[in-house]
């Protein structure tokens, strides 16, 4: 059961992460891109 939970919890976890670290990056880049 903990070896089915696992992957469970943890694929849509960096699933959701993932893409949002790479939005707050783009948004900073576009930011400080905008400023300068």
């Amino acid at each position: 059961m903990t070896a089915f939970s696992l992957p469970s919890i943890s694929v849509p976890l960096v699933g959701s992460a993932f893409p949002a670290i790479a939005i707050a990056f783009l948004f900073m880049y576009i930011e400080e891109d905008e400023i300068s």
